[in-house]
């Protein structure tokens, strides 16, 4: 990945200093000094070994009177394989928990509270192919599988909250496929799990060949350190999933991800979407992407008239959090692993809602009469015309 630009953060840095990136970053991220939190050097020392960045931002609220602060330490983690596709089921998989495990290690050490992968992140993205085996068989139980057992253990060593998306079995009815985050407690035990709502059906993103729309509703998991919800992937473009999310008490929600820069891609999107829902809902989100480029034994095409390909294009990475009042953070690097940090004062999102008033004025019930009249059959949008009486 010589050629590609490292992130958009690289061209900033070397192109403004100081009045003018002062204000670039006032504009763009909504404050003039990001907020950089001190890392340990045994940490940077162990992402330097193992190759991978690692960066922390805080966002503070203001100091109240009647609450204490609720600090939260947020983590999200992006990565890139760690085995050739055409290597055995059993080795990609092991491979890749190697690679996560030591990140998830550094991330312990600086005791965070809660970490989050992109999405399905213990396989190669391989729904482009359309084939059948041997991708299937990643698939594993949420509750018992092998994944959730290796991070079990990982959860209780930290006291950590993991949220993990993996391709389900579901075992207890017939065996069918679902895209599923697990939500793990710091206790060990699997608090619940989320079936992923809405399902791609553009380009090379062919998953309904593999698994359908969830059936989960939109949960919130109520953690020791917070209320979390998951919106994965394509949810993101669906502004009344996020809005559910909010509205049944969700404090952070993450986006994991996997996600495209090629012509059919989403990056000039990406720096939107999960921002505008952070604004709108008055909670925290956290964006995570996965890394590189992953190339197929077989050649596949994207009914677009073009040549057929062995890879979908470069996950672009770049996962970043933003907070309710709408500021956000640098990003990961584009090209990189990388393990990114926010330290949360989740006191924030209650000090956004009284000042902005979003929860109060939405005039939901406008909408649910509105959408109601939109599921008729022989509804009829509400267009006025020049003639009309």
């Amino acid at each position: 990945m010589e050629n590609e630009t490292p992130s958009l953060e690289t061209i900033i840095n070397n192109n403004l200093n100081g009045r003018d990136l002062e204000e670039f970053n006032r504009i763009y991220y909504g404050r003039k000094d990001n907020l950089e939190v001190k890392l340990k050097e045994s940490s940077i020392a162990a992402a330097k070994e193992g190759d991978f960045e690692i960066a922390a931002y805080a966002f503070p609220a203001k100091k109240e009177q009647t609450r204490p602060p609720r600090i939260v330490k947020v983590g999200v983690i992006q990565h890139s394989i760690a085995a050739p596709t055409d290597r055995p089921v059993s080795e990609q998989k092991k491979a890749i928990f190697s690679k996560v495990k030591r990140i998830i290690d550094v991330a312990g050490q600086e005791g965070v509270n809660i970490i989050c992968f992109q999405e399905l992140w213990n396989m190669p993205f391989a729904f482009c192919t359309r084939e059948k085996q041997p991708w299937c068989e990643f698939a594993e139980s949420a509750e018992e599988g092998e994944t959730t057992r290796f991070l079990k253990e990982l959860a209780v060593k930290y006291a950590m909250v993991i949220v993990s998306s993996i391709l389900e079995r579901d075992e207890n009815h017939s065996e069918i496929l679902w895209n599923t985050t697990v939500v793990i407690s710091d206790t060990g035990n699997v608090i619940g799990k989320h079936r992923k709502n809405h399902i791609p059906r553009v380009g090379d993103f062919n998953e309904s060949n593999y698994y359908m729309e969830g059936n989960t509703g939109h949960p919130v998991f109520a953690t020791r350190y917070g209320k979390i919800a998951v919106n994965i992937c394509f949810g993101r473009h669906h502004v009344l999933n996020w809005l559910m999310y909010g509205l049944n008490g969700a404090e952070i929600v993450f986006n994991p991800s996997a996600t495209i820069a090629a012509e059919a891609g989403s990056e000039y999107m990406w720096n939107i979407e999960a921002r505008n829902a952070a604004i709108t809902n008055c909670y925290f989100t956290a964006a995570i992407n996965r890394v590189g480029y992953e190339t197929f034994p077989n050649e596949f095409t994207s009914a677009d008239g073009k040549p057929a390909h062995n890879d979908l294009g470069l996950f672009y990475g770049s996962s970043y959090f933003t907070g309710p009042d709408g500021v956000r953070c640098p990003g990961l690097s584009r090209t990189r692993d990388g393990l990114l940090i926010g330290v949360l004062d989740l006191n924030l999102n209650r000090q956004i809602k009284d000042r902005r008033c979003y929860y109060m004025t939405q005039r939901l019930d406008l909408y649910v009469n509105s959408l109601s009249k939109v599921l008729e059959l022989d509804y009829k949008g509400q267009v006025v015309h020049e003639n009309d009486k």
